[in-house]
């Protein structure tokens, strides 16, 4: 079903901004694709729609999201890093990114650092304290992008946008 996949959806988010978006037809004429071709990427059928597609997509429905998508998911290279796939509400963004940052977070990962590094060797002894600093890495990279990517959509939108309606729902 069309409505289900991140293709469809990004093309009516942006028909709301942009009129010509309604109709797949006219998206298609302004992509440089066919009618056929973006209805393929809609409703799923094209299991993998190519980089350059997607670049151009996301561009004309001002939608990152669905680059981040495709690194996250499709791309061999990106698959399995902390790549954001949808941007949030700037307000829990925010306040995810401040705790990831907060002095004492800091000191800890500081700390962990200073430890697996000081004889450049991964023993049994500081290998906890890499698993730590891995995951915190990971989670304030995602976060950091998350941000990043919520904060290209409210520009692009000229700062009007509601980011409320990026929100997961639960």
């Amino acid at each position: 079903m069309a409505e289900e996949t991140i293709y469809y959806k990004a093309r009516r988010d942006a028909s709301a901004r942009n009129g010509c978006l309604a109709s797949r037809e006219r998206a298609a004429e302004l992509l440089g694709v066919s009618a056929s071709t973006l209805a393929n990427y809609e409703l799923g059928v094209t299991k993998l729609v190519p980089p350059d597609a997607v670049v151009l997509i996301a561009g004309l429905y001002n939608a990152p999201e669905l680059m981040n998508h495709y690194c996250a998911n499709d791309c061999p290279i990106g698959r399995g890093m902390p790549i954001p796939t949808c941007p949030g509400a700037i307000e829990p963004v925010a306040l995810r990114v401040m705790k990831a940052l907060s002095a004492h977070v800091v000191e800890e990962a500081k700390a962990k650092l200073l430890d697996v590094s000081a004889d450049g060797r991964l023993t049994a002894e500081n290998y906890p304290s890499f698993a730590w600093l891995l995951k915190y890495i990971d989670d304030l990279s995602r976060t950091v992008g998350e941000l990043r990517l919520t904060c290209h959509k409210l520009l692009a939108d000229g700062g009007v946008a509601d980011t409320r309606r990026w929100a997961p729902t639960a």
